[in-house]
């Protein structure tokens, strides 16, 4: 299977997402996601399908494809008028003709506007280009199987202007209103552009990101003299094992590895902190983070889709196209939206003129206003709009959701569990004492040879601290996740280091971090001490002071457990578990309330995927960063309490924008049947009841959440 990645112009709202999701599966897609917000559309696709097919596809419903290579569309509709290319233009062109038609109305007449034939002149560059769009995609749509909102628009459009040029066929001045035809179409073009700059708004902290991704940087070549020639490129352009000059004010164009140099960086775009980070040789660099003195020369070790940053952009991508539980509901009412609404402009027109005795036009008016004025896009944005700020706003503070519904899911928490070891400390761990039936040296040596086989914290302060230039050789090691590394060397002893557990039996000295054991013997241990995060007790008052059940959940000493407990104000304390005994407590405290689980270890994984949400840190194990639902990038947990007011918030926005949504139509069709509204102050309404939800959504990336 290949992953296909496009961006999709000229999905409004959430049935074209359905349309061309539809359309996908139809064609024998996998994984399926399209984001209507960001145009994003994402899908696996098997080997002999040609992608070609699958966009003129696509454009077949109505819509244009851009591929990420030629960054083009891939085909242009036959129907397009192609010196008008956005909404913003349309409505430029629309404007004068429906200003001059609008002159007719006014107290005095203006002679030759009196005149239907010039009325009608004036109309059709009105009625061409608006049904060049809307008519296009509504008969697109139609064809898909999953009618959109400019179903409504093209016909409301249509009826006034067909009901109009038969009143000029009969010169009956009763039957025309051109200026309604051009009222509509202008005016829905004002609101689309107006809308979509709304939305754009909600990915503006998303693109800021993907904007950092390309930058101009300084590669460094060797000329036929063997010497340093620097060749400016763009970042886009640099390869693995590239070398790169990076200086003082300048952005880093790609992940890399520091060879020489010194230098502060800017890590904003990645943790939210905009306080410089010192980095040496042999430190990584995150392409897009900012130097902000000193400079280095790197060697490039990813590029492209294998950036951090790249992996960042595309997580919350992927997140924004995921649907939580709240929006189905939404999804299913947008799916049978436009063909109720037909049924009830027809039930309009029928019961104004047949039982209320209302005239044929005014009947029909009315009818008119009740098809623009609805909206199935405002059903369609409560969702993503808020989701994408809410997206935003974490990944702008360093926090990545790896999915939509983990934001709602937010809402129920009433317990968070956390890890010891890299969690609630920092992981920086020193040894301060120890003690072996050996020499030092070969102890050291031997030890180093274990841990190095370790992603413990401990297991990899020791091996750091410790390391060695000849360590012994194993015929046989692995890691038991949860007490520590075995191993059978060449000669056929057996070697355990971990935890006390290992050493269960052969000691009753419970006190220190690591035990060593030959051949079942006891040959020494290590005690190592550990700093609290200076984060971790405001955090832990955060979520008391909330009401929210805080526990410790530790492979380690019950001593050393407790004692961090007790420094924290931690109540609830679970010492010396396996993954398994972890694993069985998260089930057991999940059965009686919501719990979200943070950790970092890979004896955390188990318990980060069985939480209701699985909170892991940008420092910790690759296992875990995978399994968690959600990563702070900020190295540590000072943003955890914001990841859970995100969380909350943006599910009140939710509710709060389909309330909006869903009381808007229900006001706004019976208010339109009756009368109330003209179709032109109706197409109006229709386009701000979008940006109102946009607008909310927006409030969601400066109001308080903690």
């Amino acid at each position: 299977m290949e992953k296909v990645e496009w961006k999709v112009e000229g999905m409004d709202c959430t049935n074209c997402a359905l349309t061309i999701s539809k359309y996908l599966n139809k064609e024998g897609m996998k994984d399926v996601k399209v984001n209507f917000i960001g145009g994003d559309v994402s899908f696996d696709m098997n080997s002999g399908v040609v992608k070609e097919s699958i966009a003129k596809g696509i454009e077949g419903l109505g819509y244009k494809v851009i591929s990420d290579d030629r960054k083009q569309p891939i085909q242009h509709s036959r129907f397009t008028i192609h010196f008008l290319t956005n909404h913003l233009q349309r409505f430029l062109f629309c404007l004068p003709f429906t200003l001059v038609l609008m002159l007719h109305m006014l107290p005095w007449h203006i002679h030759f506007l009196m005149n239907p034939w010039i009325q009608l002149a004036i109309c059709l560059p009105v009625f061409i280009v608006g049904m060049s769009y809307f008519g296009v995609s509504a008969v697109k749509s139609l064809r898909g199987g999953v009618p959109n909102m400019n179903v409504l628009i093209a016909v409301g459009a249509t009826a006034a202007f067909v009901y109009s040029f038969i009143g000029t066929v009969w010169g009956n001045m009763d039957f025309i209103f051109y200026e309604t035809t051009a009222t509509i179409i202008t005016l829905v073009f004002l609101g689309e552009w107006v809308e979509h700059r709304s939305v754009m708004m909600t990915q503006k902290e998303l693109n800021k990101l993907s904007k950092q991704q390309i930058v101009m940087a300084n590669m460094i070549a060797f000329d036929e003299d063997h010497k340093e020639v620097i060749l400016p490129v763009e970042s886009d352009h640099l390869r693995v094992g590239d070398l790169v000059l990076i200086k003082s004010g300048e952005q880093v164009p790609a992940d890399c590895k520091i060879l020489w140099g010194d230098i502060h960086v800017n890590e904003a775009l990645l943790t939210g902190e905009s306080k410089p980070v010192s980095k040496h040789k042999k430190d990584t660099l995150t392409g897009g983070s900012l130097v902000t003195d000193g400079t280095v020369k790197a060697q490039v070790t990813a590029v492209g889709n294998d950036t951090v940053l790249s992996n960042i952009v595309n997580l919350v991508k992927q997140a924004q196209s995921e649907k939580p539980p709240v929006q189905q509901l939404a999804d299913k009412i947008s799916a049978v939206f436009v063909p109720a609404v037909i049924i009830i402009a027809l039930l309009t027109f029928l019961l104004n003129y047949f039982l209320f005795d209302i005239s044929g036009t005014n009947s029909l008016m009315r009818s008119i206003a009740v098809l623009v004025i609805s909206c199935p896009c405002a059903m369609g944005l409560a969702t993503p709009a808020a989701i994408a700020v809410g997206l935003g706003r974490a990944a702008k503070n360093g926090i990545l959701f790896r999915n939509a519904r983990s934001l709602e899911l937010f809402k129920n928490i009433r317990m968070v569990v956390f890890d010891k070891t890299g969690t609630l400390t920092k992981g920086n761990l020193v040894i301060t004492k120890f003690e072996s039936s050996m020499d030092d040296d070969a102890f050291k040596q031997l030890v180093f040879s274990l841990e190095k086989y370790s992603n413990h914290p401990i297991a990899k302060a020791i091996s750091t601290t410790w390391k060695a230039g000849n360590a012994v050789q194993w015929k046989k090691v692995q890691e038991i996740k949860g007490l520590g590394v075995e191993a059978e060397d060449t000669e056929g002893n057996h070697y355990k280091i971990g935890s006390f557990k290992m050493a269960d039996g052969l000691t009753n000295d419970q006190s220190h971090a690591v035990y060593v054991i030959k051949n079942d013997l006891l040959i020494g241990w290590i005690d190592v001490e550990d700093e609290v995060r200076t984060e971790a007790a405001d955090v832990i008052q955060y979520f008391n002071a909330k009401g929210i059940k805080t526990v410790l959940l530790s492979g380690d000493s019950k001593e050393r457990t407790n004692a961090v407990a007790a420094e924290l104000g931690i109540k609830e304390v679970y010492a010396e578990r396996s993954p398994e005994e972890k694993l069985k407590i998260i089930e057991q405290l999940n059965a009686a309330m919501a719990v979200a689980m943070v950790g970092d270890g890979i004896n955390d994984a188990p318990a980060l995927a069985k939480a209701t949400i699985g909170i892991s840190l940008s420092e910790a194990t690759q296992l875990a960063m995978q399994t968690a639902q959600v990563v702070l990038m900020n190295k540590g947990i000072r943003n955890l309490p914001m990841a859970l007011g995100l969380g909350k918030h943006t599910f009140s926005t939710i509710k709060g924008n389909l309330f909006w949504a869903f009381i808007y139509n229900v006001v706004a069709i019976p208010v339109a049947a009756a009368g109330f509204l003209q179709p032109g102050i109706a197409a109006l309404a229709m386009g701000l009841s979008d940006v109102v939800l946009a607008i909310n959504s927006v409030w969601l990336k400066y109001k308080k959440v903690i």
